[in-house]
């Protein structure tokens, strides 16, 4: 027999046997970068705010407003003009009401509309009470009216 340790290699190990490497094999391996998630997480973010997202408010009573720099052609479309004065007494068709109620209004506007409902012009003082624009415009709401047009004055450029 051999004396102890004649057998064996500098490293301590039996002669003729190699070392069992234990630890796994260092191989590099590129990260992936998955784009699954974020495209997932876009799409939802997208639809969230297509959803929340309010594109066009409707209402029954369309309000076109006129450009005040600009004087606009007249219409060929017939209308109805309606003034009130600073007073908030309603003219229709230039023809004075007799009081303010909401009824007057009601029946001279189907008297100047023929059962038609041609767009309606307003054209009210810049010192006009609100609550009688108001209350022309609910009385227009009220009787199919859905095209008002506020009439403005051309601005003269002060340059």
């Amino acid at each position: 027999m051999a004396p102890f340790g004649s057998g064996c290699t500098e490293s301590g190990g039996p002669a003729g046997l190699r070392h069992m490497n234990l630890k796994p094999a260092k191989t590099r391996e590129d990260p992936d970068v998955t784009l699954t998630p974020l495209i997932d997480v876009v799409f939802l973010l997208l639809i969230f705010f297509m959803i929340s997202t309010t594109f066009e408010r409707n209402s029954e009573l369309a309000i076109e407003l006129p450009e005040a720099a600009v004087e606009s052609e007249p219409s060929k479309e017939s209308t109805i003009e309606v003034s009130i004065d600073v007073e908030g007494r309603y003219y229709v068709e230039g023809r004075m009401l007799v009081n303010t109620k909401q009824r007057t209004i009601k029946t001279a506007l189907e008297k100047a509309s023929n059962d038609a409902f041609p767009p309606l012009i307003l054209t009210a003082d810049e010192g006009t009470p609100y609550q009688s624009v108001i209350t022309f415009m609910d009385v227009a709401r009220q009787l199919g009216f859905s095209r008002l047009r506020f009439a403005t004055q051309l601005v003269e450029d002060a340059e």
